[in-house]
């Protein structure tokens, strides 16, 4: 069994002449391009067993050769693609089970052989480099073609960099190079996952975060480095639902997967100092500002002004149109943005200078040595302590930055208790769910408030005005609702003896 190791990177068709010609790959190539025609048959159930449980069966030919392959397990982090691979060379266009037990693959579902059937093929030309990039031996495949599933097709034209020997940060690293010369998009789906999309009926699927399980002595080094990789696979998932305009939601499970990578990077900041993580830090809180503009537009649009205009008889009611209109233009104007950034060449640049970070020197330099229960603890001791700080003083300092600021602590405090506590108080995070939720509302509030005088130059002022009172009444009837929850949540800390140190 081989364990493949590969970065898969899209590439515009446009730009693969470019990238192929380039000195920079001669100069660290001994040897002159390949170019392979590659055709693949993959093949599974008509209930597709195969593909639920995350495996992939094929029959590939490479000039006269036939190959059989057999993939499952692994996964992938930030566009690099870890899975067990078992393959043999076979006669012709058919299976031959018994060279894969043989080779001691994992066991295929029971009765498989009677009912295998081709599902989709590949079908590209694969030009091939072998590369000496910093002490590593990295093979790249620059490949041009198709997938074909009935009469349904999606293009290839990609750029996969499989490591041969060395680390994975060398292909993180060579990835950042070549991003610098053309255009690339980090690839976080499979050729075979594209071709059973072509098979079944696809859209964009919600995701929301898959919370890492650790045990009380797991170190607190690799605790981290999972968090921030589950973020990561959180944030890319949802991109494309983003950049499709499929729902808002997307875009708010992304800022929620920004928030909890910036905690995350702060805990990791607070026991190793680096130039790296300070700059990464910084680039996720500057693209969760960036992305925030558009959530707002989206709240104040299809959920602020819609509970107003509902009540026919507010005498804002009147305005509604122009207002609505304009303000739908500002949203889109904001969703086009969103898209803009997405697909930028700075976001892949990010996200691959993640997976260098993460593969690097860092973690290895990581001393903390502590128990991640002990060390989980201290956190959530110093987050409560610093929420109720800011909490108890909403009394004497109800600004708007400082309602910030107490939602802030409060999404710090959630998030630690959900990302790192070993056994979670799972009545405390409901309610500060709920205390989020609020501090959310009236953070939409204040927020709306400044949209109108945005939208002043367009509508009418007595309009504008009828609606911030309608605001200013929903902040107060939700200021008296954080005061009933937040007693509950002294009480419910008092009690746990959260504020110990």
């Amino acid at each position: 069994m081989a364990i493949e190791t590969e970065l898969k990177l899209r590439i515009a068709p446009e730009n693969m002449a470019r990238l192929k010609r380039h000195p920079f790959l001669r100069s660290l190539s001994s040897g002159r391009a390949t170019t392979r025609k590659i055709y693949s048959v993959y093949l599974d159930t008509t209930d597709l067993q195969l593909h639920h449980q995350r495996m992939a069966l094929r029959l590939r030919r490479i000039g006269s050769q036939w190959f059989q392959t057999l993939k499952g397990g692994g996964g992938v982090q930030a566009g690099l693609h870890q899975r067990n691979e078992w393959e043999t060379p076979v006669e012709s266009e058919c299976l031959n089970f018994a060279l894969l037990d043989e080779i001691g693959a994992t066991p295929l579902p029971e009765h498989l052989p009677q009912n295998i059937q081709p599902i989709f093929v590949t079908d590209f030309n694969r030009s091939i480099r072998l590369l000496k990039f910093e002490g590593a031996l990295i093979e790249m495949g620059l490949d041009s073609g198709e997938i074909r599933a009935g009469n349904s097709k999606h293009p290839i034209s990609e750029v996969e960099l499989e490591l041969k020997s060395g680390e994975p940060l060398r292909l993180f690293r060579l990835a950042l190079n070549l991003l610098d010369i053309v255009p690339l998009e980090i690839e976080i789906t499979s050729k075979a996952e594209y071709g059973y999309r072509l098979h079944s009926p696809f859209s964009p699927i919600l995701t929301k975060v898959q919370i890492p399980k650790f045990k009380r002595h797991t170190p607190v080094k690799v605790a981290l480095q999972n968090t921030i990789w589950a973020c990561l696979s959180h944030l890319q998932a949802n991109v494309p639902g983003a950049i499709n305009k499929t729902g808002a939601e997307y875009l708010h499970q992304i800022r929620i997967s920004l928030r909890r990578l910036r905690v995350v990077l702060n805990l990791a900041k607070i026991l190793c100092a680096d130039e790296e993580l300070d700059s990464l830090h910084d680039h996720v809180r500057k693209l969760g500002n960036e992305l925030g503009r558009s959530r707002e537009w989206d709240v104040f649009a299809t959920e602020i002004l819609p509970a107003i205009y509902r009540d026919k008889n507010n005498d804002a009611y009147s305005g509604q149109q122009a207002l609505a209109r304009e303000s739908e233009k500002h949203r889109q104007l904001s969703h086009q943005q969103v898209s803009t950034t997405l697909q930028s060449i700075d976001f892949q640049r990010l996200l691959l200078r993640f997976g260098a970070w993460l593969n690097g020197d860092y973690w290895k330099e990581f001393t903390y040595s502590g128990n991640l229960q002990d060390y989980s603890e201290k956190i959530l001791r110093k987050y409560t302590q610093k929420a109720i700080e800011r909490g108890n003083r909403i009394n004497e300092v109800e600004t708007r930055e400082h309602l910030h600021k107490l939602r802030i602590a409060c999404k710090n405090l959630r998030y630690c208790a959900e990302l790192f506590i070993i056994n979670p108080r799972k009545n405390q995070i409901k309610l500060l769910v709920k205390l989020q939720d609020i501090l959310g509302a009236l953070n939409d509030n204040a927020v709306a408030l400044q949209l109108l005088d945005e939208l002043r130059k367009n509508t009418t002022t007595d309009n504008i005005s009828l609606i911030k009172k309608h605001i200013l009444s929903n902040h107060t009837f939700h200021l008296k609702a954080f005061h009933i929850k937040w007693e509950h949540f002294i009480k419910l800390t008092d009690d746990s003896n959260l504020t110990n140190s």
